[in-house]
């Protein structure tokens, strides 16, 4: 087993998803992984310590005031035995009280004393994820190297349709303790993430809503799969993925400049940023004060990143990103021919739930030979699903 011994430090708090909780311990072990687990009094409601024991062959904790366990330093002892820490479900009260540092349980005061790595399978009602309190925990835990898996949509509890269900047992088994094949293995891949600025003057820009989450998914993913794994990333908010060489750019320009010093090294290049088409053709060296009722900005094409590479004598398989409103399998099958790519990859970033900006995308991919929809799914298993096509379609 790829994953024997490692030690996962399970919490568990108050959502009807923790029904399923069970199920999930034994799935970690079915993949050779120690298990403990971590309630809250809220969780207890859902799911019994007892069948949590039961299946985990421990003692499941609940008490940060266990006189017994804190003789000992109980909370110490096992936040320091946690190789990962893994809450799922984790519920909007949660999230809040891990943004803030509370400590007010054993659960909330484990996570800010261990130094694993933190993972969180959300579960709640779709408008509770997409109110603007959980929003704003979510991108402050992720700036803080938090990993989120899912939340997934369908159907809940309450009756909603949305986001807000917990990923399957099997799922989250699979994220945190992933069995993966390395099928780039001595590969080396150049990925291209985020946006890029093209400035007007020292204060102001021109950008798009591109967050990069992709990108760095797939930057992850590749890592994964045994390649050695260059980032280049225009400005972005998100914690390099481990194990990845990052490069950060700024302008449209300097994200060609530096492709085109580190593409001849590469086997496989994939241009995941959504890069300007267009930058002002000259950057005021004042800033431009509001005068006249209009302001007259004469732009120039920036260069084409990945019809540059994909036209390179030795290119490398070459795979770009059609972010499109209409037509997408149209204008994706155009610029594959246009700009002589291996692959390209397509979404449609007019839906609010997918795309820029959101945890989930769906794709469509195209090759000459064939095409293969990736369905609606957080980017982390996307960017899996999508990177072993590639690993397949180099192959060949």
């Amino acid at each position: 087993m790829q994953h024997q011994g490692t030690n996962i430090l399970l919490g568990i708090t108050g959502g009807i998803a923790a029904y399923k909780t069970p199920d999930l311990v034994r799935k970690l072990i079915a993949k050779g992984a120690n298990v403990r687990v971590v309630v809250t009094d809220s969780a207890k409601e859902f799911v019994s310590p007892l069948s949590l024991q039961a299946v985990s062959s421990n003692t499941v904790s609940d008490n940060l005031l266990d006189k017994d366990a804190e003789a000992a330093m109980g909370h110490i002892e096992l936040a320091k035995w946690a190789d990962k820490l893994l809450v799922a479900p984790a519920t909007a009260n949660f999230m809040a009280k891990l943004t803030y540092g509370l400590a007010d349980d054993l659960l909330s005061t484990l996570c800010l004393a261990t130094a694993a790595p933190i993972t969180i399978a959300p579960a709640m009602n779709q408008q509770m994820w997409h109110a603007p309190a959980t929003q704003h925990n979510l991108n402050q835990l992720m700036d803080r190297g938090v990993q989120f898996l899912g939340p997934a949509q369908g159907e809940q509890a309450c009756g909603d349709v949305g986001p807000g269900r917990m990923l399957e047992p099997q799922e989250i088994a699979d994220l945190i303790l992933p069995d993966v094949p390395k099928l780039l293995l001595g590969k080396r891949v150049l990925i291209t993430a985020g946006p890029t600025r093209e400035d007007i003057d020292p204060v102001r820009y021109i950008t798009n809503h591109s967050s990069g989450k992709m990108g760095y998914a797939l930057a992850q993913a590749a890592q994964k799969l045994g390649a050695e794994v260059t980032l280049v990333s225009g400005p972005v908010t998100l914690s390099p993925p481990s194990g990845v060489n990052i490069l950060k750019v700024s302008s449209a320009e300097q994200m060609h400049t530096c492709v085109m010093q580190n593409v001849k090294n590469s086997d496989i290049f994939i241009g995941c940023a959504a890069v300007a088409d267009y930058r002002p053709i000259q950057k005021n060296s004042q800033k431009i004060k509001k005068s006249d009722q209009e302001l007259t900005l004469t732009f120039v094409k920036n260069p084409d990143i990945l019809s540059d590479v994909a036209h390179l004598a030795n290119a490398p398989f070459t795979l770009g990103f059609a972010a499109e409103t209409q037509n997408i399998k149209q204008y994706a099958l155009g610029k594959l021919q246009r700009k002589k790519l291996n692959m390209i990859a397509a979404n449609d970033v007019s839906d609010e739930n997918i795309g820029f900006n959101s945890e989930q995308n769906a794709l469509t991919v195209f090759w000459p030979e064939g095409e293969l929809k990736l369905e609606i799914a957080d980017k982390n298993i996307l960017a899996t699903q999508l990177m072993e096509l590639v690993a397949k379609r180099y192959t060949k």
